[in-house]
């Protein structure tokens, strides 16, 4: 490890708790100043929970630029001001707090009104989120996931996640373009969590969902291999991209629209014109006799969804090949044998391999996924195989794949390095399959 990375480590572990949470938040505050508060000047909208904040970040900004906005977004996978898109570099969701700031600065000085910020319970944690205003906050979901580092409580995940709707109701107040700007929470009424996200004041109070009743519900909805399809109301919605799962993190760009007045055929129009989210259930096309998707689902239930999807395009010819992996580095450990079972449920053939050990020993992870996949009904080297070095794992899933087949590479979506033994070394799971596609031409 670096020298400089492990000292701070230890200051780390040598400050008390409250010490370390307040020089957070007074440096969060302080980039803000350096930037001359640039929240303050645009309708921030705060994207939280466990799983599809990305896409839900992106089905806002399409919706929202559809509408003729001006609207910059920063999430896990890729960061935009207007319609300039970057991937997102820094291996987190919620970069360093100036780093953070000066994005949002670059955002209003293009004239943004809309700011789009991704924003994950460590994040709030660490008070990146202080010192950035927010207007309207929106609960994708909520399950357990990243419990280790809220002292192993689903309890303490939720209420770190909850801070940003605590915090709302009495933070300053806008006016953007000469109009008053309402403190709005948009909540998924189908999360078991909703109640007490509701709870927290706010001016409006939006729900959304699919099964039960609610402000915004979707009827109607289909799937296919084109993508989904659902209504509201009269007006009826296409999305381009696989997944159902994807109408839910659709619906949050529909209810805002609705309170701010948009028009719904424009919002529409935007949602139909998302044809890609870097990572996010990306279809790779280098013309090859099978499909290939690359998604960053990570845990039991992001697997689940995409495998359905796969299994959805694949029908009942195809097979699906599925790579998946977990972190290390602390951690939860408990969802490698949930993704295990979940792969070995749906998918024809499983690899196990390398997402980002950190300083842990890859094998053990990759195994206890496996392990799993076994008590499910696959048998090694026959329709499940361990390789943990992830370029040979693509190369596998690649070789075996015949026509109509399904392959799914997940983990790590569009991220842009892997650390493994401690090294970070850049990484694109969707470079490394096109490259092994073009390798299997040869």
């Amino acid at each position: 490890m670096d020298m400089g990375i492990a000292l701070k480590s230890h200051v780390r572990q040598l400050l008390p708790e409250r010490a370390l949470l307040a020089y957070h938040r007074v440096f969060a505050r302080m980039a803000a100043l350096a930037y001359h508060f640039p929240s303050h000047e645009m309708i921030v909208i705060g994207v939280t929970g466990t799983k599809g904040k990305t896409s839900t970040a992106n089905y806002l900004w399409a919706a929202l630029r559809a509408t003729g906005a001006s609207v910059a977004q920063i999430s896990t996978a890729n960061i935009r001001i207007n319609d300039t898109e970057n991937i997102n570099p820094f291996h987190m969701t919620m970069p360093g707090r100036f780093t953070l700031q000066r994005l949002m600065a670059q955002a209003r000085r293009k004239g943004c009104t809309w700011c789009i910020v991704e924003t994950t319970s460590e994040g709030i944690k660490q008070s990146r989120h202080a010192g950035i205003v927010y207007d309207i906050v929106v609960l994708t979901n909520l399950t357990p996931e990243h419990l280790r580092s809220h002292g192993g409580k689903f309890e303490n995940y939720r209420d770190a996640k909850a801070t940003i709707f605590r915090e709302l109701a009495a933070s300053y107040r806008k006016a953007i373009d000469g109009r008053p700007v309402p403190k709005v929470i948009v909540v998924n009424a189908d999360s078991d969590q909703a109640s007490h996200f509701l709870a927290f004041d706010a001016d409006r109070k939006v729900t959304f969902s699919i099964r039960t009743a609610s402000d915004i519900k979707a009827e109607r909805v289909t799937t296919g291999s084109g993508g989904a399809k659902f209504s509201i109301n009269d007006q009826s919605y296409t999305l381009s991209i696989l997944g159902a799962f994807n109408v839910y993190n659709a619906l949050p760009a529909i209810a805002i629209a609705n309170v701010f007045d948009l028009p719904s055929d424009r919002v529409a129009a935007g949602l139909a014109s998302l044809a890609s989210i870097p990572g996010r259930m990306e279809l790779i096309n280098e013309s090859q006799p099978f499909t290939v998707i690359v998604d960053y689902a990570h845990e039991k239930e992001s697997m689940t969804g995409a495998l359905n999807a796969a299994r959805n395009v694949a029908g009942d010819a195809g097979r699906v090949i599925v790579l998946l992996g977990a972190e290390g580095g602390g951690r939860d450990t408990a969802k490698r044998g949930q993704m295990g079972k979940v792969a070995a449920e749906i998918a024809d053939v499983v690899i196990t391999s390398n997402v980002d050990p950190y300083e842990d020993d890859p094998f053990p992870i990759a195994n206890d996924i496996a392990v799993a996949a076994e008590q499910h009904g696959k048998r090694r080297d026959h329709n499940l195989f361990v390789i943990l070095d992830r370029r040979e794992g693509i190369r596998k899933a690649l070789s075996i794949a015949e026509n109509g087949d399904v392959v799914l590479i997940t983990g790590k979506g569009a991220e842009q390095s892997i650390t493994i033994g401690g090294k970070t070394m850049p990484w694109d799971d969707r470079v490394v399959v096109r490259e092994e596609i073009e390798k299997l031409r040869r």
